[in-house]
C-alpha cells in the first residue's frame, strides 16, 4: 500500500472490498497489524495522541487515502492531534508539491485546495512538479500569487520540507502514504480501511500507555 522511492509506479495489491472487523487492541499483531519503531521518536503534542501522516501529493495511492483518511481525521476526538508530513525521497519534483503543501498552509488556503491538488495531478494531469506551472496553478485558484510565491519560497518553507525529510529518516519511511501513532508505532495493513481500523487500535493503545504513566 506504499509508493515507494524506487518504483514511483505499481499498484494497491489486495485491496478488500469490505471493511476489517474491528478487533480490541490487544489482539493487535506486531509485524502485521503494526510495528514498534526503535527508538521511539520525540512527538511535538506529548499531552496529546499524535498522529502523523507521510505522503506527497504525487503519489496516486495517497491520492486514493485522501479522502478516507480527511473523513477519519474529521471523527477524531480532542485527545488526538493529526499531522500531515509531505516528504520528497530526495527527488527535486516532489520537493516542489511539498514546498505547495506548506506554502498553501501558511496562506490559508490548504483546506480549500488540497483535494483539488491532488485531482489536478492525478486527475487533470496537471504539471504542479514545475513551479512556473504550479505558479500559474495556484493563481488560477484564487491565490495571492504574490503573497504565494514569496511564501513558497521563503527560507520558513524549505526549512519545513527539509524537516520533514529528517522525520522521515528517523521513522524509516521507505513508501507512502504511511502513518506514525505517537512516536512509537507504524501502523500496517492491507487495505485502506484496514489501515485506519489499526490505526484507531494503536490510538487506543497509545492513550492507555499515557493514562498509565499519570
Amino acid at each position: 500500500m506504499k509508493f515507494d522511492r524506487r518504483s514511483f509506479v505499481g499498484s494497491l495489491v489486495g485491496i478488500a472490498a469490505v471493511f476489517a472487523l474491528a478487533l480490541p487492541a490487544s489482539a493487535q499483531t506486531p509485524g502485521k497489524d503494526y510495528s514498534v519503531l526503535s527508538p521511539a521518536q520525540p512527538t511535538e503534542t506529548p499531552a496529546k495522541v499524535e498522529v502523523l501522516e507521510f505522503f506527497s501529493y504525487g503519489c496516486p495511492h495517497c491520492a486514493d487515502l485522501h479522502p478516507l483518511l480527511s473523513t477519519w481525521i474529521a471523527k477524531q476526538p480532542a485527545d488526538v492531534v493529526v499531522k500531515k508530513v509531505p516528504i520528497t525521497f530526495g527527488r527535486a519534483a516532489w520537493a516542489n508539491i511539498a514546498k505547495l503543501y506548506y506554502a498553501l498552509e501558511v496562506t490559508g488556503d490548504l483546506a480549500r485546495l488540497e483535494s483539488e491538488v491532488f485531482r489536478a495531478i492525478h486527475g487533470q494531469r496537471v504539471n504542479l512538479f514545475d513551479e512556473r506551472t504550479l505558479m500559474e496553478w495556484v493563481a488560477k485558484n484564487g491565490v495571492d500569487q504574490k503573497k504565494f510565491a514569496e511564501t513558497f519560497n521563503s527560507f520558513g518553507i524549505n526549512s519545513k520540507v527539509k524537516r520533514g525529510d529528517q522525520l522521515a529518516q528517523a521513522y524509516k519511511i521507505q513508501g507512502v502514504p504511511a502513518l506514525a501513532v505517537d512516536g512509537k508505532y507504524m501502523v500496517g495493513g492491507q487495505n485502506f480501511d484496514e489501515l485506519l481500523a489499526n490505526a484507531d487500535k494503536l490510538i487506543v493503545k497509545a492513550r492507555g500507555e499515557k493514562a498509565g504513566k499519570k
